[in-house]
């Protein structure tokens, strides 16, 4: 890929950062995650180089048009995807560069699907879960037990489980919203064994000189002894210490999400079950199977974390008695 001082406006001074150096300082600012961080940047790079390496400060809604239709004619793009890179390119404009964006009804839109969420049996969750085993399948409890997304899932800290009052603290999860969820039962005691497992290796990487994780915002900075400390570990770490990419601080991190995600898919082939079913299948299981067992679809609402109501009845339609109390006529 060609040098991106290739796109610098002729304005710019040799001790200005670059653009991007500048995308990725207001991100940090604003303490987004790496991974949108890096997001946002490739979505960016994608904009610069469809319009022949022109500075974004040259072009405008015309532009940005253009490259968004692009990517739903000829890319086909899903519409998740398309918004993506319309939210990565309104941050370049409106947060870096300091400029309005008009309304870009010009823009071809993805179309969106409308689908219903694979949802499994509870027959086939017991198949999946008897090809499931260690870590994997006490990651994969939680999604099915709590309605934790996969994330939500790797993401959590010894802080947020509470084994007691078995529930389950969600921070800053989608929409940057905390909530609480159910602890199964079932799951209490297997999490208990893994976290003194967690434990010991955690006081082994203290001795080591290490121990420390990652804190969200500015809490390294305000509390630096805290990234060592037992609550803030993840639930689930890596089997290994890595380098931080912002601090460049070797630490452990939460486990890659791929190894449940690969699991999941295995243990679906093994299981025999014919139906596309992924981690966020689990998470949707939960929610159709409390509302076939009663329970109220506020309260489900609450416990996946949905802004609207609206969202939770999708899983009206895939349970196993239509419409919760319609008969069909053959029956």
């Amino acid at each position: 890929m060609a040098s991106m001082s290739a796109i610098l406006s002729p304005a710019q001074t040799a001790d200005k950062p670059k653009l991007l150096d500048q995308v990725r300082d207001v991100i940090r600012r604003k303490h987004f995650s790496i991974r949108t961080e890096q997001t946002y940047v490739e979505w960016i790079k994608r904009y610069i180089f469809f319009h022949g390496k022109r500075h974004p400060n040259e072009m405008a809604e015309a532009e940005i048009t253009a490259f968004l239709t692009h990517l739903a004619r000829a890319g086909k793009v899903a519409a998740s995807t398309q918004n993506q890179a319309l939210s990565a390119l309104l941050f370049l404009y409106r947060e870096v560069l300091q400029q309005n964006i008009g309304w870009l009804d010009q823009v071809e839109r993805a179309k969106r699907p409308a689908r219903l969420p694979v949802v499994l049996t509870k027959d086939e969750v017991r198949r999946l879960f008897a090809h499931l085993h260690g870590t994997n399948r006490l990651m994969a409890g939680l999604l099915y037990g709590s309605g934790l997304r996969l994330m939500e899932c790797v993401r959590l800290r010894v802080k947020d489980v509470d084994l007691g009052y078995l529930r389950v603290t969600v921070r800053d999860g989608k929409g940057g919203k905390d909530r609480i969820t159910m602890l199964p039962v079932n799951a209490a005691k297997p999490l208990e064994r893994h976290l003194q497992k967690v434990k010991a290796q955690h006081e082994q990487d203290l001795e080591d000189g290490f121990g420390s994780v990652y804190l969200p915002d500015a809490l390294e900075r305000k509390y630096p002894n805290d990234a060592r400390e037992w609550m803030w570990q993840y639930v689930f770490p890596s089997s290994r210490l890595s380098i931080d990419a912002r601090s460049g601080v070797r630490r452990r991190h939460h486990v890659e999400e791929s190894s449940l995600q690969l699991g999941i898919k295995r243990a679906v082939r093994a299981s025999g079950i014919q139906k596309p079913a992924t981690c966020h299948a689990l998470r949707h299981s939960f929610a159709t199977h409390l509302l076939e067992n009663g329970y109220d679809i506020r309260t489900v609402q609450e416990l996946l974390g949905h802004k609207d109501v609206s969202t939770t009845m999708i899983y009206t339609h895939v349970l196993n008695r239509p419409g919760i109390s319609v008969k069909s006529p053959l029956d």
